[in-house]
């Protein structure tokens, strides 16, 4: 049974802790407001560029499948960019992104997969486990990636594909669907499907008359529809973590508070039995005396 000073002593230390991860909620609040304000804002953008790119397609028709990012390829070569976090304390997030991706690994054993990186902890664990990162992407750090960094990012991957280096090229993020709900998501990125389009239900364009041409414009916007779909990866992937941080430290901070709670019950237990002990011990002295 610890003394009257250590129990005391660990009082003070759990108070300390918990003053941290109150301190760490509390910013993780305020990010997480404003990449959740960043990601709502995103969505009607990606939406609708991704309808319009849909009802071009349905205007070309087959004449689409000769477009290079259309085109399956039979090859194994395959290239992950993989979206993680810079740091830890956020709970499951990156665990859950790993158990993804080890998942679809054994699904796809007859691959021969290399990885781009976002986040310290991703490249972490690919490195320690032997897989081949071709890039780490640490400039910008994740906290302050935009919309250009999407674009330099989107053309390198595009680059990449149409050099040959690679048959199709995958993302797996976290898509953030709730305060407490973000879901692992695999998307691939290249080639283009018409499934990711949405082209099955795309309605055609009709007699709207297009300057210039349908593939023409069709062909300067299916750049910025891929740059747009690893925009919002990055940052529904930001929104997530934080909201995955938020609720760790929340967690971690009323774990500390149960903690205190029966340390102080422990205390004063500790204590009275002490105080009880020398009212004895006086009594007793005072009974031999007299």
């Amino acid at each position: 049974m610890p003394s009257v000073k250590e129990l005391r002593q660990r009082i003070k230390s759990v108070g300390n802790i918990k003053q941290i991860t109150r301190a760490m909620e509390m910013v993780a609040t305020t990010k997480l407001r404003r990449f959740q304000d960043r990601a709502t804002a995103s969505r009607p953008y990606t939406q609708e560029i991704t309808g319009l790119v849909a009802r071009l397609a349905a205007v070309i028709g087959e004449d689409i499948r000769g477009a290079p990012l259309f085109q399956p390829r039979e090859g194994n070569r395959t290239l992950v960019l993989l979206i993680s976090s810079d740091r830890g304390l956020c709970g499951a997030y990156n665990s859950n992104v790993a158990r993804a991706l080890e998942i679809w690994r054994a699904e796809h054993a007859d691959r021969e997969i290399e990885y781009s990186v976002y986040g310290r902890k991703g490249n972490t664990y690919l490195t320690k486990r032997g897989y081949k990162v071709v890039s780490y992407l640490s400039d910008p750090p994740l906290e302050a990636v935009d919309y250009k960094t999407a674009r330099t990012t989107a053309r390198a991957l595009v680059q990449a594909f149409l050099a040959g280096e690679y048959d199709d090229v995958w993302l797996l993020y976290s898509a953030f669907e709730s305060l407490a709900k973000y879901v692992p998501t695999w998307v691939r990125f290249l080639p283009i499907e018409a499934s990711s389009l949405g082209q099955a239900e795309a309605a055609p364009m009709g007699d709207v008359l297009l300057e210039p041409d349908a593939r023409t414009v069709f062909e300067e916007l299916v750049p910025r529809y891929l740059e747009t779909r690893i925009y919002n990866a990055l940052i529904e992937s930001l929104t997530s973590e934080y909201a995955s941080r938020r609720f760790a430290m929340k967690n971690a901070t009323d774990a500390a508070t149960d903690m205190q709670k029966v340390l102080r019950g422990m205390y004063n237990r500790k204590r009275q039995e002490k105080i009880t002990k020398e009212l004895l011990d006086i009594v007793g002295g005072a009974e031999a005396v007299s």
